[in-house]
């Protein structure tokens, strides 16, 4: 099948064409005719599968053969929004709005907190088309009376199941509150929880389910491989790697945004050059930091589990895990930033003695046991044991160190859904994707301390318009935690 079987207007074809892409992925096969069709529509598609295309097409298509309305104020009104986690997958879905839209007379425009709101206001005042924001920034715009979402006729809520996880469901419920009931209605997730379920009944009518992706899945286009290190030996052999196999494009993880930043400086020192990316930097800071990482300028971004949400580059090569996550859905989102859309990708994880019982929760959520290698100098030390750890009667030994089999070490987070993703040619990208939030779960730096068990909650975390040129509100996520 061909973009062309899909029944999308000549404009979108040819900026199709001039992204490069021909084939669409199966989600996109999917979802485009259901949303063309005009009904409400579920989707179940993981991070990597071309779900932004999938629906940011039709929408344009649908939006091109309609006519603009005027709001209560006598502006252009808003006829879509898209409500995202984050405020990298905001810009990333705008700008795959922008992208697919050059060629249509629509205007576009992203909204996120962590700037200041004056510019975003003046944006909206020249009438805006299509607005991807994040939800708490959305809601201090519709607060203020900045903001009419009175014309709104398709919602589209990307990543439902990180804004849940990230506790945006009142924010969720509050902008559904100020929508209008007859609108069409796409929500796209990468589970079906009972929670996503309920969310769903709420929000959608009759939808149309498709699912592409089963859930805790990885693909089979990554190449996944663990070595176990001591514990005072990943820093040291994270540089032998990088440059004993000349790599030039690394995304590397830790839990904690204190770790990030000293693993950048050590990085740094030794000739590599390193940024991080995480809730506590400036919105300035990151966006130079991603800008730098696509175009290759910089050799390692250092991320946090929040705030890798909506890295979206293509032919991603290496992902590495520094440190294991704690929640063993985060690791299927992780090492998914590469192997996109039919890219081969690598992913490789540092694992020393006392992440024993994190990497055994996570080979029994994916179904299989990762190859093990050690590179030599850099094993752990015959000395280097995890004491045992009493907890009332039970005895934890060594790998059950800060696994799963702790008492109270409840499950919960979820493989996010966009953003980003490497793109191979005749796919459109998938969606941006990660960073994914601030507030990195758990956590221990490359030392030997135990981790700290995950909190029982979670933290809440431009285009033109006919004539003219239209403007811009980069910026940051909702401002709400990330």
């Amino acid at each position: 099948m061909t973009f062309d079987e899909l029944g999308l207007a000549q404009p979108l074809l040819r900026a199709i064409r001039e992204q490069g892409y021909d084939t669409p992925t199966p989600i996109q096969q999917q979802a485009i005719p259901a949303v063309l069709a005009g009904g409400d529509l579920l989707a179940g598609a993981q991070t990597g599968t071309g779900k932004t295309a999938g629906f940011t097409l039709p929408l344009l298509h649908r939006l091109a053969s309609s006519h603009p309305v005027k709001d209560s104020k006598g502006r252009w009104a808003i006829r879509a929004l898209i409500l995202t986690p984050t405020r990298e997958l905001a810009a990333q879905v705008e700008e795959s709005v922008r992208n697919y839209g050059k060629h249509l007379k629509l205007s576009s425009m992203v909204m996120f907190g962590g700037v200041g709101m004056g510019p975003q206001i003046d944006r909206l005042k020249r009438g805006v088309d299509i607005l991807v924001a994040t939800p708490g920034r959305l809601l201090d715009h519709h607060q203020q009376g900045t903001l009419d979402l009175s014309r709104v006729e398709f919602f589209v809520l990307d990543e439902a199941d990180r804004m849940l996880d990230m506790g945006f469901v009142h924010d969720i419920k509050k902008v559904l509150a100020v929508l209008p009931k007859q609108k069409q209605s796409l929500l796209f997730s990468a589970t079906f929880s009972d929670e996503i379920k309920a969310l769903a009944e709420r929000l959608l009518n009759q939808p149309r389910v498709i699912e592409v992706a089963r859930r805790n899945t990885t693909a089979e286009t990554i190449a996944q491989r663990i070595i176990t290190v001591g514990r005072e030996k990943k820093k040291d052999l994270l540089i032998h790697l990088i440059q004993s196999q000349d790599w030039h494009q690394v995304l590397v993880f830790t839990r904690m945004k204190h770790g990030a930043n000293r693993l950048c400086e050590h990085l740094n020192k030794a000739g590599i050059s390193a940024m991080a990316i995480h809730g506590n930097k400036s919105q300035g800071a990151r966006t130079k930091a991603l800008a730098d990482f696509k175009s290759g300028e910089l050799c390692v971004l250092v991320a946090t589990d929040i705030a890798a949400r909506g890295i979206d580059i293509d032919q991603l090569p290496h992902v590495i895990n520094y440190e294991l996550p704690n929640v063993p859905e985060d690791y299927v989102h992780r090492i998914g930033r590469t192997g996109r859309a039919g890219a081969q990708g690598e992913a490789l994880s540092l694992v020393c003695m006392d992440e024993e019982g994190f990497l055994a929760d996570i080979e029994k959520l994916i179904k299989r046991s990762i190859p093990r290698e050690t590179v030599a100098g850099f094993e752990a030390p015959a000395s280097e044991r995890a004491e045992p750890i009493q907890i009332g009667r039970r005895t934890l030994n060594g790998g059950a160190r800060g696994g799963g089999s702790q008492p109270g070490n409840g499950r919960g987070g979820r493989p996010g859904g966009a953003a980003g993703a490497p793109r191979a040619a005749g796919h459109p990208a998938g969606g941006a994707g990660q960073p994914r939030p601030a507030g990195n779960r758990g956590g221990q730096g490359a030392g030997g301390a135990r981790p700290a068990a995950r909190p029982a909650s979670r933290p809440a975390a431009a285009g033109q318009r006919p004539g003219g040129a239209g403007g811009s509100g980069r910026g940051g996520s909702s401002g709400r935690g990330h």
